[in-house]
C-alpha cells in the first residue's frame, strides 16, 4: 500500500461537465449511468480524492494541534529557528488566538475533507445500486464522520455540512447536537460497512474502523454531552476484540517502521503515506531527530531537530523492562556500530555563555540529550544557540527515520484507530463505572497490554495507572490532548505553561473562517 494511486476521474468529471457550457459542443447536462462509477474498482477510485485530502493535514497541523498543547512535546525556537511567530509558544503556553496558523491550517484542513466526502457521495450515489456502491457510500459517510468528529473534538459547535453544492450559509450547532448527528451518521453506514480487514480495506473505513470511533465518542461522551456512556463504550470495543480479527503485535517498534501497513494486526484503520507523493506530509524525524543523528540514519536531509517531549511526560516511562522506553533517543548518543555520535564544536559552541580566554578552542562533544528543556530567552521561547541548547529534551523515534526517501517525507503509515488503544478503552470504561464482560476485566485488558510490552503486571489498577498507560501506549499518535481533557489534566502546569483557562479545552473558531461566514459565531474567551 505505499504506492497510493492519484485518482483523477472526479476532476475528469468536473472538466467534462465544465466543457457542457460551451455552446459549440453537444448539450450533454443530463447524467446518465455511462458517466459515472458501476464496478467496485470504479467505486473506490471514484472515493479516492476524500483519502487523498484526509492524509493531507493529519501528521502535521492536527498533530501539532493534539501533541504541543500538551505535555507529550514542546516545539521551542532553537538559536531563531523555529520561532515562527510565535505558533509553536502559544501551543505550549495555551495562549493561542484565532489567527494561528495550525489552527486555521487544521479547520481548512477538515473542511476541505468534509467537502470533498460529499462531492464523492454525490458522485457515487449516481451510480446503478449495487452492494458495491452501498459499501463504498458507508466508508465515506465515516470518512466524513471521522472528520466531523475531530471537528467536535477540537472546537466544540461545528457546521455539519452533508450536502454537495449547498451554497447556504452554514451556522454552527451545538456540541452535543454534533455528537448525536456523527453517532447517527456511523451507526447507519454499519450494515454496509465491509469485515474484510488487511490489504482489501486498507486505508478505508472499515466496519472495525466504524466500532473505533463510536468508543472514542462514547469515551469522551460526558465530555461532549454530558452524559457519561461508559456501557456503550464498551460495547463498541467488544465489537472490535471479540471479532478475533485483530491483536497485540509481539514487536513495539516495528508497528511503525517505514515498512508498515496491511500487514499490521493492531492497526484498525491507518493513514497510509507514500515519501514520493507531492502531497500528504509525514515528518516525524524531521522535527524530533536531533541535526547530529543524520550520518545514523543514513538520511537525505538534515533533521531540524525542535522538537522534544518533557520530563513530565516522559516520567510515565518508569519501567526498565518496558520495550516501548526504545521509542525514545536519551543520554549519550552511539552510532549503530558503538562508536559515539561526536560533534566537532568549540567551547563556546558547546555553551554559548562561556567566555572564557579559550572559548574558541576545538572540542569533540559526544552527543548527550538531557532531559530539561530550559527557555533559556523567554522573549521568543528560545532555547539557545548552542550545543547544548539543541540538545535539551528527549526525543521520540517512534515513526522510525526514513532512510529511503529523497526528501524529507517519510513512508512510515500513521495509525489512527489501534486494537491496543480498544482495550486501554474497555479497560478505562470499566474502572469509570461500566459493566465488565466477556470475563475482562480492567485489570486483565492492561495486563495483556503489559505483559506483550515486557512491563510488570499489576495486582490492582486505577484510573491515574490507565493514564499513565495510555501515555506510554500512544506517545505521538495524536490522542494525549483527549486523554488530558478526560482525566482533567489539561488545566495543569507543565514546561513553563501555567494557564488554567477550562475554556481552552476547545480551539478558536480561524477568523478567515469567520470572515468568509460570519453566521460562524466565536467560542467562548477568545
Amino acid at each position: 500500500m505505499k504506492n497510493i494511486k492519484r485518482i483523477c476521474l472526479v476532476l475528469g468529471m468536473g472538466t467534462w461537465l465544465s466543457s457542457c457550457h460551451d455552446l459549440e459542443v453537444p448539450v450533454l447536462t443530463q447524467l446518465t449511468p455511462e458517466i459515472f462509477p458501476q464496478t467496485a474498482q470504479q467505486f473506490i477510485q471514484a472515493a479516492g480524492p476524500t483519502y487523498n485530502a484526509f492524509r493531507q493535514g493529519y501528521a502535521v497541523e492536527y498533530f501539532f494541534l493534539q501533541s504541543i498543547s500538551t505535555d507529550e512535546s514542546i516545539m521551542p525556537a532553537r538559536g531563531g529557528n523555529w520561532y515562527d511567530n510565535g505558533r509553536y509558544e502559544q501551543h505550549h503556553k495555551h495562549s493561542w488566538n484565532a489567527d494561528n496558523a495550525h489552527v486555521n491550517g487544521t479547520w481548512n484542513w477538515l473542511t476541505s475533507t468534509i467537502s470533498t466526502a460529499n462531492q464523492n457521495i454525490f458522485l457515487i450515489s449516481k451510480g446503478a445500486d449495487s452492494p458495491a456502491k452501498a459499501t463504498s457510500l458507508a466508508e465515506l459517510r465515516v470518512q466524513r464522520a471521522i472528520c466531523m468528529f475531530f471537528m467536535m473534538d477540537l472546537w466544540g459547535n461545528i457546521p455539519l455540512n452533508t450536502t454537495f453544492g449547498d451554497t447556504t450559509a452554514a451556522t454552527l450547532k451545538p456540541r452535543a447536537e454534533a455528537f448525536a448527528f456523527i453517532e447517527k451518521e456511523v451507526k447507519e453506514s454499519i450494515p454496509n460497512l465491509d469485515a474484510t480487514i488487511g490489504s482489501p480495506t486498507y486505508g478505508r473505513p472499515n466496519l472495525y474502523t466504524a466500532h473505533a470511533l463510536l468508543a472514542k465518542m462514547y469515551l469522551n461522551a460526558e465530555v461532549y454531552t454530558g452524559t457519561p456512556r461508559w456501557n456503550d463504550a464498551i460495547a463498541a470495543c467488544d465489537q472490535i476484540i471479540s471479532s478475533g480479527k485483530y491483536a497485540l503485535e509481539s514487536d513495539y517498534l516495528k508497528m511503525f517502521f517505514i515498512n508498515n501497513g496491511p500487514q499490521i494486526k493492531e492497526f484498525i484503520f491507518a493513514i497510509p503515506y507514500d515519501a514520493s507523493t507531492p502531497n500528504g506530509w509525514q515528518l516525524y524525524a524531521r522535527y524530533s531527530l536531533p541535526r547530529s543523528l543524520r550520518a545514523k540514519y543514513s538520511l537525505n536531509h538534515t533533521p531540524s531537530a525542535p522538537m522534544s517531549t518533557l520530563p513530565e511526560y516522559y516520567a510515565h516511562f518508569n519501567d526498565p523492562n518496558d520495550v516501548r522506553n526504545k521509542q525514545w533517543l536519551t543520554g549519550k548518543q552511539y552510532l549503530h556500530n558503538g562508536s559515539p555520535v561526536i560533534v566537532k564544536t568549540t567551547k563556546q559552541g558547546y555553551d554559548e555563555d562561556y567566555d572564557g580566554a579559550d572559548k574558541g578552542a576545538s572540542i569533540d562533544y559526544h552527543v548527550e540529550l538531557t532531559p530539561q528543556v530550559i527557555i533559556k530567552k523567554p522573549a521568543s521561547f528560545d532555547t539557545g544557540n548552542d550545543e547544548k541548547s539543541w540538545n535539551m529534551g528527549y526525543r521520540n523515534n517512534k515513526f522510525y527515520p526514513d532512510s529511503t526517501s529523497a526528501t524529507r517525507n517519510q513512508n512510515n503509515d500513521v495509525p489512527v484507530f489501534r486494537y491496543a488503544d480498544v482495550l486501554l478503552m474497555k479497560a478505562e470504561a470499566i474502572l469509570r463505572g461500566g459493566t465488565a464482560t466477556n470475563g475482562q476485566t480492567a485489570l486483565s485488558l492492561s495486563n495483556e497490554l503489559r505483559t506483550i510490552r515486557k512491563a510488570a503486571t499489576w495486582t490492582t489498577v486505577t484510573l491515574e495507572n490507565i493514564y499513565s498507560e495510555r501515555c506510554r501506549e500512544l506517545a505521538w499518535e495524536t490522542w494525549h490532548r483527549n486523554d488530558m481533557i478526560r482525566f482533567g489534566k489539561f488545566e495543569g502546569k507543565w514546561g513553563v505553561k501555567t494557564d488554567t483557562d477550562v475554556r481552552k479545552r476547545i480551539f478558536p473558531i480561524p477568523t478567515n473562517a469567520i470572515q468568509l461566514n460570519p453566521q460562524l459565531k466565536q467560542n467562548p474567551g477568545y
